[in-house]
């Protein structure tokens, strides 16, 4: 595993606080000098692999589970905020917010909250009009407060994987597809029985509590059908564990927590219809076929996907990739990166990234070499997919699947075959959002970077009006 300099202070100060010695004590043990013991405790120098191999030695730390993907995480949200012009005068360089992040991340989610919800309450202060007393209350919405919720956890729930996956042992059975073998389990294991309707507006799924009856719509897709089920199976086997998970995020209102309830039994869903080591290996197999994974796993190409994103258990990670869902607006509808490619908070993506052109193409995926300003390169795959039930009139939803990984684990992907990325001339400059968005000399900037000043000059007039100073 290629872990690059790694500054883990926090990770060192706590393994020494829990064993109850002095910085002297815990240096000696370890084999360095307390001088050096306190710099990396306070992320002035990275640990070497003699300290590591000690630390794992001496205090089990398990050195698979070092990842920077959480202060990735945390840095782009804290960066992003910080960006605002209301910090016009505050101007941390890099390694500031790196020392932040990596020392002090309480401080650093409370001022990304708190910059969220200045944000909000600016937002309802622009759109109030003559009722200034029905304005909602100030913070993140409860979808908002959701969403990061997963994001901060690395979008893993090990509670629920691991449930899911104990279920799904034994449970599909030679002879039986998926769909058959929940069908099977509602009905033996808690005497529900399924239904089915035909109706181009109804509901997915309707559950019949007072009859024990699920219905399902007979026009939704197989793979639909299969998640629907699988998502009653969680309401009526994890609704416990699911609970406490919930109470533990200390979310602000019941709106939230209901949002939360419902994403954690997809979640459970998703992992119970692809248990986790059984798709790791199929991933790793197919080399992220996401239509061959599909068709293995009954599953439609966003919830391949999706669980592909959520391959971050300790000691079996898979390969981190990014995913994201777009609407036809451009709307991030999903999100989530396990890479340094962290998605903007807010407004839209950027103009150059191939996420928006698979709207043009009726099927198939469509591929992109991208650089971003930091200088890191991915492949970028994307691909339309369409939801709704029934016929001709029925109402059918387009969106963007977007997924891709860092290009040092492209090979590990059937995709890259054939594209010739060791050349750094085949990589297109792409960014996080106009907004956030450095470079001066692009053609398809939408708005100006909310931090630099614009040099307008009457005289001359390019692509875009003005120029970055």
């Amino acid at each position: 595993m290629a872990l690059g300099k790694l500054f883990i202070g926090l990770k060192v100060r706590e393994l020494r606080v829990a064993s109850q010695q002095t910085q002297s004590q815990f240096a000696k043990r370890i084999g360095i000098s307390t001088s050096y013991l306190n710099q990396i405790e306070n992320n002035q120098r990275p640990v070497s692999a003699a300290v590591l191999l000690q630390l794992a030695d001496k205090f089990n730390l398990d050195i698979s589970e070092l990842s920077r993907g959480e202060t990735d995480r945390l840095l782009s949200a804290l960066s992003e905020a910080l960006a605002d012009p209301i910090f016009e005068s505050f101007s941390p360089s890099l390694q500031e917010l790196k020392l932040i992040s990596q020392n002090a991340p309480a401080l650093a989610h409370a001022l990304v909250l708190a910059h969220q919800a200045y944000r909000r309450k600016s937002e309802q202060l622009a759109s109030l009009d003559h009722d200034r007393e029905n304005a909602p209350g100030l913070g993140a919405t409860p979808y908002e407060e959701v969403r990061d919720f997963f994001h901060f956890v690395d979008n893993y729930v090990h509670a629920l994987d691991i449930l899911a996956e104990t279920l799904a042992t034994g449970l599909y059975g030679a002879g039986f597809d998926r769909r058959s073998a929940l069908v099977r389990h509602l009905e033996k294991q808690f005497g529900v029985s399924v239904a089915f309707a035909e109706t181009n507006d109804g509901p997915l799924r309707h559950y019949d509590r007072d009859r024990k009856v699920l219905t399902l719509n007979r026009l939704s897709a197989n793979p639909t059908q299969v998640f629907q089920l699988a998502h009653q199976v969680s309401r009526l086997h994890a609704a416990r564990e699911i609970e406490e998970i919930v109470q533990r995020a200390n979310f602000r209102t019941d709106e939230a927590r209901d949002i939360c309830r419902i994403g954690l039994h997809n979640y459970f869903a998703g992992a119970l219809v692809m248990p986790y080591s059984e798709f790791l290996a199929a991933a790793q197999k197919l080399r992220h076929d996401i239509e061959l994974l599909s068709a293995r796993f009954e599953a439609s190409l966003e919830q391949v996907c999706h669980r592909l994103s959520t391959l971050q258990r300790p000691g079996s990670k898979g390969v981190p990739i990014f995913f994201a869902r777009i609407d036809r607006a451009g709307n991030i509808t999903k999100r989530h990166s396990a890479t340094k490619l962290q998605f903007a908070r807010f407004g839209a993506a950027c103009p150059l990234w191939n996420a928006h052109r698979a709207f043009e193409v009726p099927q198939g995926i469509i591929r992109q070499l991208a650089e971003t300003p930091d200088g890191v390169r991915y492949l970028c795959l994307a691909t339309q997919t369409f939801k709704g039930t029934g016929g001709f009139a029925a109402t059918r939803t387009g969106y963007v699947l977007a997924f891709g990984c860092e290009v040092s684990y492209a090979d590990q992907f059937v995709y890259a075959d054939d594209l010739a990325i060791g050349e750094r001339s085949r990589f297109e400059p792409i960014g996080i959002s106009c907004r956030l968005c450095e470079r001066g000399n692009c053609p398809s900037r939408a708005v100006p970077p909310i931090r630099g000043r614009l040099q307008v000059d009457p005289d001359i007039r390019e692509t875009i009006p003005y120029r970055l100073a």
